[in-house]
């Protein structure tokens, strides 16, 4: 069994994805990024969407482009037994498999967990489900707003006073994807201790409902139900946006008494009692923030930022688009990556979002569809060019 090698502490390691759109693509990213062999089962019977929204060629779509680089690709088409019996065959020599197509439909094309254990008895099996694959909600499926909106994060979001806004369409399915990678490393990390495999069962609202556990217990303790509060916090104040000179806005957070004292004399306010203590400061924080906006407001947001940055202030210009692939820290730290194709045509991705003693690899742009055919059918699976003909001609691994 060959297999390309990158570095990175999963390096050695196969996963199989049969992903579609973000939150089970994204998965393949981060693992991928850690250093493992990520090979995508697709095909031209069954394209993912982010191939195919408001692009001609399907090799360019910047939604697949974003989300799957570092990956292979291979098509195998799952409607068929032979595409079935192909992709047991891909897991036999494979330590994870993530799914996150719509409820019921692995076990419908028998690559449910107990088919997928018969092949590799210890097999990482990721399932990712809105409500998770068992109990009585498990049937429905939704994407990245139902998943905030139901974990009731989506309830949080909005102006003091108003109604909810909604989260960032993307904000939900990558939270979704990150957990269910991070299951997938410790599930692994148990292998290589006890020698066992797993089924790991990832659902989507209950990783949104994780992040909001002080309003969950809140409520279930004190029958209290939070309401949109704009950017306030419970333990800060000041902690909000305020607008600067041009149309730019700064986000300033004070933690502590000392932050706010550095703030007060950068202000003028050092001799003011109002704001001495958090709980002072919360008191009158309408008032507080009027002042700061006052002081704020004919100021340049970026030289603001670096000031009250040096005072031990935690502050940062809001960026736009433009803003974020334009500033150097995030270049030099590695945030943003230079990938290639095949054609050697380069593009910049978002790159791992840590730095490791034994980093991967990440060179290569999202595949073209089916540009790993050869590679997998052949080097992996160990098929003839014959066989891989005929496979071909008849449709299966198209």
């Amino acid at each position: 069994m060959t297999m390309r090698t990158r570095g990175g502490p999963l390096q050695g390691l196969r996963v199989v994805e049969l992903t579609k759109v973000w939150a089970g693509p994204y998965v393949g990213k981060l693992l991928a990024f850690l250093g493992a062999e990520v090979i995508r089962v697709e095909s031209m019977e069954s394209l993912d969407v982010t191939r195919t929204y408001g692009v001609a060629d399907i090799d360019k779509a910047p939604g697949f482009q974003a989300v799957n680089p570092q990956k292979l690709s291979v098509q195998i088409d799952m409607k068929t037994p032979e595409g079935i019996a192909l992709i047991l065959d891909l897991l036999r020599q494979s330590d994870v498999l993530v799914e996150n197509l719509r409820p019921g439909a692995v076990k419908r094309l028998g690559l449910g967990y107990e088919a997928a254990r018969a092949a590799k008895p210890d097999l990482v099996y990721v399932s990712m489900g809105m409500f998770g694959s068992d109990g009585p909600l498990s049937y429905q499926t939704g994407y990245a707003p139902c998943f905030a909106a139901l974990g009731g994060v989506s309830l949080l979001v909005g102006h003091e006073g108003g109604a909810p806004g909604g989260m960032n369409v993307r904000y939900a399915d990558s939270s979704f994807g990150a957990a269910a990678a991070y299951a997938a490393a410790v599930a692994l990390l148990h292998r290589r201790r006890t020698g066992a495999g797993q089924f790991i069962d990832v659902s989507a609202v209950e990783c949104m409902s994780s992040m909001i556990g002080d309003t969950i217990m809140d409520y279930s303790l004190n029958g209290a139900v939070r309401e949109c509060d704009g950017n306030r916090h419970a333990g800060m104040a000041p902690h909000g946006l305020y607008p600067c000179r041009d149309g730019e806005w700064i986000s300033i957070a004070v933690s502590s008494d000392e932050s706010w004292q550095a703030l007060a004399g950068a202000m003028g306010l050092a001799s003011d009692s109002l704001f001495t203590t958090l709980a002072s400061r919360k008191a009158h924080e309408a008032e507080l923030d009027r002042r700061l906006a006052a002081w704020t407001a004919s100021q340049d947001a970026r030289e603001l930022a670096a000031s009250l940055q040096q005072r031990g202030i935690a502050a940062g210009k809001s960026q736009s688009s433009v803003d974020l692939v334009a500033d150097p820290q995030l270049w030099e730290g590695g945030f943003y990556r230079e990938v290639s194709d095949r054609e050697g045509n380069r593009r910049s991705i978002v790159g791992p979002s840590w730095t490791l003693s034994r980093e991967a690899g990440v060179t290569d742009a999202a595949p073209r569809l089916g540009e790993h055919n050869a590679y997998v059918f052949g080097e992996v699976l160990g098929l003839s060019a014959e066989k891989q003909r005929q496979l071909a001609a008849a449709g299966i691994t198209r």
